[in-house]
């Protein structure tokens, strides 16, 4: 997949992740500045523009990952298809569609905007606290995944009643309800009534 320019100005020559920057966001979502991908999720937490994926099959599946055990925030919980943040100046679009392809090998044959939520969670097990304005996105995925064993530990595709099934017995990320419950009517959008989101 291409290097946006936002990824290559975020590019680092040790490649460490201690570098990565973070757009600081106000409370409508307009950018007010920059700070260092750690420190922003450090208590208080610094509100930060964010995005999640929601990918189903044609059968009207939601595809679930289980972060990789290695991942300093929230390792070994399932959590939506992709999250995470776009870079200084990349869209969120682009950083969804980026990350989607570096994390699960996979392109959307379709994605769509699906609204913004504004949440603050901390992480009761890392200390680390996710103050985000997050914009969501659903889509479709037709060709089979390709994980980054560094990125995720496990998938699987779900339908509602699974999903509800595997929240009650497995650890979930903190936001993950809070992304999937202002998601949703762009959800039964795609996916129909049929398919019980």
């Amino acid at each position: 997949m291409p290097i946006t320019q936002g990824a290559a100005a975020n590019s680092s020559t040790n490649g460490s992740a201690a570098e990565i920057l973070l757009e600081l966001v106000d409370e409508d979502g307009n950018t007010i500045g920059t700070a260092e991908k750690l420190s922003a999720h450090q208590a208080p937490g610094q509100l930060h523009r964010a995005f999640s994926v929601f990918l189903f099959d044609e059968q009207g599946r939601l595809l679930i990952q289980r972060r990789a055990l290695g991942k300093y925030h929230s390792p070994g919980v399932w959590s939506n298809t992709c999250c995470g943040h776009p870079y200084p100046g990349e869209s969120p679009f682009a950083a969804a569609a980026r990350r989607t392809y570096e994390e699960l090998g996979v392109s959307p044959s379709l994605l769509a905007e699906a609204g913004t939520v504004r949440y603050n969670h901390p992480d009761p097990d890392s200390g680390l606290v996710e103050q985000e304005f997050n914009h969501l996105f659903v889509g479709m995925v037709q060709s089979p995944v390709r994980p980054d064993p560094e990125e995720v530990g496990e998938t699987a595709f779900v339908t509602a009643d699974e999903l509800a099934v595997r929240h009650d017995q497995a650890p979930f990320s903190s936001w993950f309800m809070t992304v999937l419950q202002a998601a949703r009517p762009a959800i039964k959008e795609l996916t129909g009534p049929a398919a019980d989101w």
